[in-house]
């Protein structure tokens, strides 16, 4: 689970105060816990039982940003006897510290997911929890749930496993940290096989047809009394990482499916020709050379984003990818589809519980399944209302919502001022779009555009700031005109 969080001073964070806040009320995302929540997460504590299997000994590491302090994920990475690599995950045991029905699975079921915001974040459970017994800081022995992947020399898995296991993390690495190692040789062995297994990953999701793009995350900083954004492209080793993740993903699915009982994160193909039609329209009009035998995933994995025309048509294109949504079955009712189109295989959510409701549930029922025991009457209980559940969360909301507050604060004391830019999408009207979005190369944002004439995917415009007003009641709290 990607936290897209931006980075900012601490001027930054004050003069956009009122605005983050009233968007938090908006929302009706509450930073602080009712007082039986916390005296629930208290008790949780102290009424704790650690699982009798010790996996102490594996040397666990973790990677997250500096200051994260919810810690899901831990690793460790070794090479097998007979050859290929054997990946142990750790993940945390949050079903350790929530009683089904009780006050903290209540207010999960309320919040579904953490809220991320440039100044702070909404938490889905109480700190003294998810930052405390439950999260895989180093040098605690914790309750988590161990899964161990073997995998042959081409990073294919042969095999799956997980149960609930006390486990102990040797050390809370960050990203920046753990790129610079791995470039400069000086990585721990377990470490440095995560570049090697990370990329035998990709290569086996690019071969079963699956889509990743890693667009660039913007920066806010303050510098000479100003504010700036900036583009920040994400480093390899997030990649990396996240192959780990979604590897995961695919085993917890797989083991639903052939327990009978599951919950999946499903994504359908675009069958829609006029779409599919639309979509290979814009390639030609960008000039990126789309041949008949490649797939839709293999083109976009080809494409860097940091070249303007290819991030257009990435950022057009989305449609080939229609919405994923949740599907849930029991008593080996196998649905009829139970793909992930972007992913090119089954998947759930499994690997983000201190952050996702969802994941508490799934991990649940693939530690059931491999211990030969039926699915947890709680988790019976919730199957089929937790789609519904996750629809409520707020996360891309938040997100985007909170993006277009900063690029507003950003813009603020700059209207009229021209802007160079890029067209990345429009909205046809008769065949000749007069609306859509720029993307500006300095500073780092995207913005609604009008233009008397009509307006051109892929190319650049000059771009006049016509209106940046973080508190602007409307959907676009950003508009610009062509200059």
């Amino acid at each position: 689970m990607r936290r897209r969080q931006m980075h900012m001073s601490r001027a930054a964070q004050d003069a956009l105060l009122a605005p983050l806040q009233q968007l938090r009320a908006e929302l009706k995302a509450f930073t602080e816990f009712p007082a039986h929540v916390l005296q629930a997460a208290e008790e949780a504590k102290d009424a704790l039982l650690l699982p009798d299997k010790d996996a102490t000994h594996l040397p666990l590491f973790t990677i997250d940003p500096p200051t994260s302090k919810d810690l899901d994920q831990a690793m460790h990475l070794e090479r097998r006897p007979g050859g290929g690599y054997r990946v142990h995950y750790a993940i945390a045991d949050v079903a350790a510290f929530v009683k089904p029905g009780g006050p903290l699975d209540a207010e999960a079921h309320d919040r579904i997911e953490t809220l991320y915001f440039p100044d702070l974040k909404v938490p889905l459970y109480p700190p003294s929890i998810s930052e405390g017994p439950a999260s895989l800081l180093p040098d605690q022995v914790v309750p988590a749930l161990l899964w161990q992947h073997d995998l042959d020399a081409d990073g294919n898995v042969t095999e799956s496993t997980v149960s609930r296991a006390k486990v102990r993390s040797w050390a809370k690495l960050d990203y920046a940290g753990v790129q610079q190692d791995i470039d400069a040789g000086t990585a721990a062995e377990s470490v440095a096989l995560l570049r090697e297994i990370g990329k035998l990953r990709e290569a086996v999701e690019a071969a079963r047809g699956g889509v990743s793009v890693n667009l660039p995350d913007q920066e806010i900083t303050l510098k000479d009394g100003s504010f700036r954004l900036s583009y920040v492209a994400p480093l390899p080793v997030e990649g990396w990482n996240e192959q780990i993740s979604l590897m995961t993903g695919m085993a917890a699915a797989r083991i639903m499916l052939d327990s009978g009982t599951g919950i999946l994160r499903t994504q359908k193909k675009q069958t829609d020709q006029a779409e599919i039609r639309r979509v290979h329209d814009i390639a030609k009009l960008l000039g990126i050379d789309w041949k008949p035998d490649v797939s839709y995933a293999a083109l976009a994995n080809s494409l860097d984003p940091a070249d303007r025309k290819h991030m257009a048509f990435l950022s057009e294109a989305t449609a080939m990818l229609l919405k994923a949504e949740y599907t849930t079955f029991r008593d080996h009712q196998i649905p009829k589809h139970t793909g992930h189109a972007a992913i090119a295989a089954p998947y759930t959510y499994s690997t983000a519980p201190l952050r996702r409701l969802i994941d508490r549930y799934t991990g649940a029922l693939c530690v059931a399944a491999c211990a030969d025991r039926p699915p947890p009457n709680w988790v019976l209980d919730a199957l089929y209302c937790l789609p519904c559940d996750m629809a409520r969360g707020k996360g891309k909301v938040a997100d985007r919502r909170a993006v277009d507050l900063v690029e507003a604060a950003v813009l603020k004391n700059r209207v009229d001022e021209v802007f160079s830019g890029t067209v990345i999408n429009t909205d046809a009207e008769d065949g000749k779009p007069k609306e859509g979005t720029v993307h500006l190369t300095e500073p780092a944002v995207m913005g609604r555009i009008t233009s008397d004439a009509e307006l051109d995917l892929g190319t650049g415009v000059q771009a006049k700031l016509m209106r940046a007003d973080p508190l602007f009641p409307g959907k676009h709290k950003i508009l610009f005109r062509t200059a």
